[in-house]
């Protein structure tokens, strides 16, 4: 249901810090993204310096997610207990360091210990990220702010394949572009520690006037609650919509993290895209992600605000999507035209890229203390996924000498996400 946001008796006109924030978490993922994927775009390179097979190659590609996976939980639950802006600022310091690091390794061992530590690192990111989305936008906003959230993983994507491949060609080395990227995302922490706060009322930027619509939309949302909480963190996992975002979150990435880790190679190996052609198609993919996550967004807020029922508008939204996702991934695999590949890729990733509305489900869920822990569970599920499909792709590559079991994979994902993102029940709070 439609909730009017109604503020009090302000002149001013609302400032926007929300807005920027959210701005902000979009520049900071898609770093993230930038960062996690120059591996990818790289490893032609690190392959042959390291003398590396495809499953070894399979194994660092998917090292990342084996950390990133595991600090999931943990990331949210600190982020229900310290606070995202302090948790958002460490992780990119972190992360930044990690990716510096990289660029120093001199075999697969201790570049295969970077990557877990960047996995780490940038895992609090999302529900940290997630909590702000409760804390500062209203219900009718957090669909766009979710998708602002969640888009920077297609712009990084995109703009990574584009500004590694130029570094690299530039600076004439993968190494010194790795040791580059990471001390950019440091600045980026900094940055972040500077401007995010933990509410509205402590940013400095923020006027009467939008900190008292933000707490308006607050208190109608935290009249909704639920009465008798339990308290208890683990009976969140009780509930049947809590399971159905983790397994539709997992379908999702193995579509997304199948692409963004194999996809470069694939281009190169079947379709013989060189280093540039490949950072150009790379880059287009990407980009129709992320043009479609923004749309995914709008679509989502606007409906909601003209009355559309949460249940009506996600289940249509997202079940369309997969449909879209699954028919499109599925040609790509009989499909042997280069340009035709990356049109249907583009079709794949627009439409996939609206599962960013995933990252409002757990504030839809979620009672206030628990947002975090809901969005690090899903983002766990999510990248579970992450830790096996470039494994999977790599030991199919290996064994088959061919990519198309591994987009029936991707395909069969699609169905997953069809199913479980149309059962969820959008309008029931949990009372936990």
């Amino acid at each position: 249901m439609s909730v009017p946001m109604e503020t009090a008796a302000v002149d001013e006109p609302k400032t926007a810090v929300r807005w920027k924030i959210f701005f902000m978490l979009l520049s900071l993922v898609a770093i993230n993204y930038i960062d996690r994927a120059s591996l990818s775009v790289a490893m032609p390179l690190i392959a042959k310096d390291f003398d590396l097979g495809p499953a070894m190659q399979g194994l660092l590609l998917s090292s990342f997610f084996w950390t990133y996976a595991l600090m999931q939980i943990p990331g949210g639950m600190l982020a229900d207990r310290f606070k995202p802006r302090i948790v958002i600022a460490c992780a990119a310091i972190c992360w930044g360091a990690c990716q510096g690091i990289a660029g120093m390794c001199t075999n697969a061992t201790a570049l295969l210990l970077t990557r877990f530590g960047l996995g780490a690192a940038e895992a609090p990111i999302y529900p940290a990220g997630g909590k702000l989305n409760a804390i500062w936008m209203t219900q009718n906003e957090r669909g766009r702010g979710a998708t602002l959230l969640d888009g920077g993983a297609p712009l990084g994507a995109a703009l990574g394949a584009v500004i590694i491949a130029w570094l690299i060609g530039t600076l004439g080395s993968w190494r010194m572009a790795f040791v580059v990227a990471g001390v950019g995302t440091v600045v980026a922490g900094l940055f972040a520690w500077r401007y995010i706060r933990n509410s509205p009322r402590e940013h400095k930027d923020v006027n009467e006037a939008e900190a008292v619509y933000i707490e308006n939309a607050r208190a109608i949302e935290f009249s909704q609650q639920p009465a008798n909480l339990s308290g208890r963190s683990l009976d969140l996992f009780k509930y049947r919509s809590v399971w159905l975002m983790f397994f539709g979150y997992m379908c999702s990435n193995v579509v997304f993290y199948g692409l963004l880790t194999w996809m470069p190679n694939y281009l190169s190996k079947v379709h013989g895209f060189d280093i540039k052609q490949m950072g150009g198609a790379t880059f287009i993919i990407f980009m129709s992600g992320f043009v479609g996550e923004l749309v995914g967004g709008y679509i989502s807020d606007k409906w909601k605000s003209a009355g559309g029922s949460p249940n009506k508008v996600m289940r249509s939204l997202l079940g369309f999507a997969s449909i879209v996702v699954t028919i499109a991934i599925f040609s790509v695999a009989y499909t042997t035209g280069p340009a035709l590949t990356v049109v249907l890729l583009s079709i794949t990733l627009f439409f996939q890229r609206w599962t960013g509305l995933y990252w409002s489900i757990p504030s839809i869920l979620g009672t206030r203390d628990k947002v975090g822990l809901l969005g690090g569970t899903m983002n766990l599920g999510g990248n579970i996924g992450g830790v096996c499909v470039p494994l999977a792709v790599g030991l199919i590559v290996q064994l088959t000498g061919s990519y198309f079991l591994a987009l029936m994979v991707f395909t069969g994902a699609g169905i997953g996400l069809f199913l479980c993102s149309t059962c969820i029940n959008y309008e029931k709070k949990l009372p936990v």
